[in-house]
């Protein structure tokens, strides 16, 4: 006789804003809480800092494998959740430096 496999989910992921922003709470927001509530190294940018930012809209990812340093990938997920995303990004920032060299 096999055991009855019973689902356990947690009250986020049942969620319906799970994984969407809740932009209601958010623009109700005053900048003492957007500051509190920010993570450290975005403390003391300068005042140019999202002067040349550009809105860049998301693209599809296609899942590879990618061999990495034991260390590399430790430092990035000690960073926190969305590590691979984090790898991305760097990844582009490199591509597009290189790219504007030629």
């Amino acid at each position: 006789m096999t055991a009855k496999r019973t689902s356990r989910r947690s009250k986020v992921a049942e969620s319906p804003l799970r994984g969407r922003a809740d932009l209601a709470r958010l623009r109700r927001q005053t900048e003492q809480e957007i500051v509190a509530t920010s993570p450290p190294e975005l403390a003391n940018l300068p005042a140019d800092f999202w002067a040349r930012a550009r809105l860049t809209p998301p693209t599809g990812k296609q899942a590879i494998s990618l061999r990495v340093d034991a260390d590399v990938l430790a430092w990035f997920r000690k960073q926190g959740p969305r590590y691979q995303s984090r790898m991305n990004a760097v990844l582009r920032a490199y591509m597009q430096h290189e790219s504007g060299k030629a």
